[in-house]
């Protein structure tokens, strides 16, 4: 499972993820954008994949809310 889903106050159910699970995708989006990435500095790499999972984790708590409003 991705992430740790836990209610925080009678909301719906958000997903967080571990640090292991943060680095484990940081290091799969660091390989499959490798070549996207070659130009940045290291400093700048890190930053971007931290923002994409971010990203990641913030449009998966998108959708669940929305799933949860539709029923779906």
């Amino acid at each position: 499972m991705l992430g740790v889903f836990r209610r925080a106050g009678g909301k719906s159910l958000k997903c967080e993820f571990t640090p292991q699970q943060r680095r484990h995708i940081k290091a799969k989006m660091a390989e499959v954008f490798k070549e996207n990435l070659a130009d940045l500095s290291a400093d700048f790499q890190k930053i971007l994949l931290d923002d994409l999972v971010t990203a990641f984790q913030n449009r998966i708590n998108v959708l669940k809310r929305v799933q949860a409003k539709r029923g779906y």
